[in-house]
């Protein structure tokens, strides 16, 4: 598979080392374990076979011997993590963060971003959760207030669920990244009840502009047709 030629990577792991024991976080390891791998870089060995070999340096104790005795299962990151979670987290914890994930809800005065990053949250907490990236977004959009699913529709150009996974991931993070979202709740509490009007007006705005989007669509559309149409009368 290959060998390490650097020591240090090694050393640095196995300064926080997990052994299995009941009060220690296994999928928090794991992020741990992930940090530290991006804080190098080793040539002439592929990513996924790194992880693999720098595992088990992060291991202690029936850990490391689980790691051992399943090795033959452990040839790939992806299969390696997941083995190490479905031994060391228990089932009932994830059945819970399971749960947590499909019953996202949009909290009061809570802005995109902080939706968005309160979602990722429970992924992070949970990262074998097992469900596919399209299910992912379709549970984030569904968890959203009524008036921010207006909203995200409308920055969709009609229905925010009609967009692929990159697509709609794409349009979150980029309405996350906004000044202008990050700020929503500091205006709402400026602002009082004159916000959900503030709203209104800005959904009203958005959908008026996707409105003279078409409307001057279906003018060129038009004009196509009637230079055309003269073309041929002449």
């Amino acid at each position: 598979m290959g060998h390490l030629s650097s020591s240090r990577p090694i050393n640095v792991v196995q300064a926080s080392q997990f052994s299995g024991k009941a009060h220690e976080d296994a999928s928090a390891h794991l992020q741990h374990f992930l940090e530290i791998y991006n804080m190098f870089t080793i040539k002439d060995i592929p990513k996924d076979a790194i992880l693999v070999l720098l595992f088990p340096f992060s291991l202690l104790g029936k850990a490391k011997q689980s790691f051992y005795t399943n090795k033959e299962k452990n040839t790939m990151w992806a299969l390696c993590s997941t083995n190490f979670l479905a031994k060391f987290f228990p089932t009932g914890k994830t059945n819970a963060l399971c749960g947590k994930i499909s019953s996202f809800q949009q909290q009061h005065d809570e802005t995109v971003p902080e939706a968005w990053e309160h979602f990722q949250d429970y992924i992070l907490e949970c990262p074998h959760h097992g469900m596919v990236n399209w299910l992912l977004m379709q549970t984030f959009y569904h968890g959203l207030s009524n008036n921010t699913c207006e909203t995200m529709d409308a920055a969709a150009g009609g229905a925010f669920l009609s967009f692929t996974v990159s697509q709609a991931t794409a349009l979150v993070e980029k309405m996350a990244s906004n000044q202008g979202w990050s700020e929503e709740r500091t205006q709402t509490h400026k602002r009082g009840g004159g916000m959900h009007q503030l709203k209104e007006v800005d959904m009203l705005a958005a959908k008026m502009d996707l409105l003279m989007k078409r409307l001057d669509e279906r003018t060129i559309e038009k004009k196509e047709v009637m230079n055309i149409h003269d073309s041929g009368m002449t």
